[in-house]
């Protein structure tokens, strides 16, 4: 899978969730609702195949690092 199946806008949620930022903290951030962030986050889950933010977090890690 590579990145470019993702958004821009979950790839900033991406981003930032790999700084360790709460949702809350993302959404105040980005100037968005909690529950967009949610939505970004789960639809990247679904995408990835991942099954928890860690999980999502280790994966936009490498996807990173080898851009």
């Amino acid at each position: 899978m590579t990145n470019l199946e993702l958004t821009p806008a979950e790839m900033g949620v991406l981003d930032l969730l790999l700084e360790g930022k709460s949702n809350r903290a993302i959404a105040e951030t980005l100037v968005l609702s909690i529950r967009t962030v949610e939505t970004h986050i789960s639809r990247s889950l679904g995408k990835t195949g991942c099954r928890s933010r860690l999980q999502l977090s280790l994966w936009w890690m490498q996807q990173v690092k080898s851009s």
